[in-house]
């Protein structure tokens, strides 16, 4: 994957990697840490799109959205990779080869602990917070600088610890909440690709009140 420090994604043609992060299996569906995974499940039912297995290591969904303007709407490949969560760079950086998508076109949807339980932030490159599918993304593409949505879970409560909290479902009165965080997730993940990377980030820090 190549990094594209200066150019301007919307300029191109190709699609979106949208990867949603998670852990495969049942076990692990309700869990904090598969919100990135839970949202490309509520965006693919919106655009009645279904996934299927690709050779990469992940369940694929190729999608276009609505048209505007007399224009054809903007392609989005939506992945789950069906690694673990640690070892997810390889299925994305091989996503990323097959559909010739650039860094600055890979969107990684994920659960982020520093920021609150119902709040929404779009990134591009820095750090990866101790998450470690972030991690494994960044060393396996060479680079730092490919975007982020990051979906609040929070920060444990007392003394538990990080890997145990992102490990264990959403509570009761989080999963009353859920459906519509996942909405306002899958409608960014949307405006990203239609409106451009510098208004959906304005418009989605200037509702949540973030910066």
């Amino acid at each position: 994957m190549r990094s594209t420090t200066g150019h301007d994604p919307e300029a191109d043609s190709g699609p979106w990697l949208v990867v949603g992060l998670g852990n495969p299996g049942p076990g692990y569906a309700g869990n904090r840490h598969n919100a990135g995974a839970m949202v490309l499940d509520v965006l693919a039912a919106d655009l009645r799109e279904r996934f299927g297995r690709h050779r990469s290591g992940a369940e694929v969904a190729e999608v276009r959205l609505p048209p505007a303007g007399g224009q054809p709407g903007p392609r989005l490949v939506l992945a789950k990779p069906t690694s673990y969560m640690n070892v997810s760079g390889g299925p994305v950086s091989g996503l990323a080869r097959f559909f010739h998508v650039p860094a600055d076109r890979l969107l990684v949807v994920h659960d982020e602990l520093d920021i609150p339980f119902g709040e929404l932030r779009l990134k591009r490159g820095g750090g990866e917070g101790g998450h470690n599918g972030l991690r494994s993304i960044s060393a396996s593409a060479g680079t730092k600088d490919y975007c982020r949505l990051r979906f609040g879970i929070g920060r444990p409560p007392g003394r538990m610890d990080a890997a145990d909290y992102v490990l264990k479902d959403f509570s009761g009165a989080e999963r009353k909440e859920l459906p519509l965080l996942l909405g306002e997730a899958a409608e960014a993940v949307r405006e990203v690709a239609v409106l451009g990377w510098d208004r959906a980030q304005a418009r989605l820090h200037t509702v949540s009140g973030g910066t």
